[in-house]
């Protein structure tokens, strides 16, 4: 048992960091209200421009879109992994940089070489500090990310990606040039509930596209004046110029649906540590004040006990005269 200076410092600090903790709880609570918000406010046109993708291979005359097919010789594999600026959010970042190490590890063992991109500040610092090569970050925005900062990853990636392995793109940063890849891959955070967020990887390219049904039953309104059945969506120009068009700019909004996935998810993994952080300070605080009470009633205990045998003496030597 310390002194009751000791003590007293002691609950004085912890008092104070959990004046700390208690506010980063309260902040991460009223982003993830916004995060959700704008993760609900993306999902209508991420649905959509899947549609029109989907329509847009359907009326394609080919599918030999480089973001398409399928590449024999697949050497290279672009893995983007997405983790937070900041820390105090538990096991946010450990779980989703697990998850890419797993699939690093997996496409070693497939004979391909894989090439790591960050976003993300905790990300960069984890690959520096064990000396791994990282080709590009990117970081700043974890929080709160815009379409620009995913639009910034997703031109650098396209363009590695259509250029291939054994050809050199420019590196984001201005400084040399990086060989291109045969795949991209991302690595982010799905946020299932306030309680659960979960790592998820998912490639980007080649993309599988799911195309129309065309043998579905067709209502009056969708046939012409001579039985025949009306094209659903009028291209023009033709869907492989449109497809050529669009494939780059789904390849953005995948990247920013993740980023606002993870935004989320970041928040909600804060609000939980904090949370946790702020009641084991509660009890580490109750915890010392009995025992900073125990000192104290110790303390006058022994006190009283002096006194009291003070008098007696007194009183002996009183007596005896």
């Amino acid at each position: 048992m310390g002194s009751l200076r000791e003590l007293r410092s002691r609950i004085k600090s912890v008092n104070s960091t959990k004046k700390i903790t208690k506010a980063q709880e309260m902040i991460a609570t009223s982003r993830i209200a916004k995060a959700q918000a704008r993760v609900a406010a993306h999902t209508p046109y991420a649905e959509e421009i899947t549609k029109v993708l989907s329509e847009l291979a359907s009326g394609s005359q080919s599918l030999d879109h480089p973001l398409l097919s399928e590449r024999a010789d697949s050497s290279r594999a672009a893995v983007l992994i997405v983790t937070s600026d900041r820390g105090m959010c538990g096991g946010y970042n450990s779980n989703v940089l697990k998850e890419a190490e797993e699939l690093l590890q997996l496409l070693r063992q497939q004979g391909k070489t894989p090439v790591v991109y960050v976003l993300g500040n905790k990300g960069l610092i984890y690959y520096t500090f064990r000396g791994r090569d990282i080709a590009a970050s990117w970081t700043g925005f974890s929080q709160a990310p815009g379409y620009v900062d995913a639009a910034r990853a997703s031109d650098h990636l396209v363009e590695a990606f259509m250029a291939g392995s054994g050809k050199m793109v420019a590196n984001p940063s201005g400084e040399g040039e990086i060989e291109g890849v045969d795949e991209l891959h991302i690595v982010y955070t799905k946020f299932v509930s306030m309680l659960s967020q979960r790592p998820v990887v998912r490639r980007m390219a080649p993309l599988e596209v799911e195309i129309e049904d065309e043998n579905v039953e067709l209502g009056e309104d969708m046939l012409s004046d001579k039985g025949e059945p009306q094209p659903l969506w009028n291209f023009e120009p033709d869907a492989d110029t449109l497809l050529s068009e669009i494939l780059p700019k789904y390849i953005s909004t995948r990247i920013y649906a993740a980023l606002l996935e993870s935004a989320a998810s970041e928040s909600a993994a804060r609000r939980t540590a904090m949370k946790s952080a702020t009641d084991n300070a509660t009890e580490l605080a109750n915890s010392l004040t009995r025992q900073m009470n125990q000192a104290r009633q110790a303390m006058i205990t022994q006190e009283i006990s002096e006194i009291v045998g003070g008098a007696n003496a007194l009183a002996a030597t009183a007596g005896s005269d």
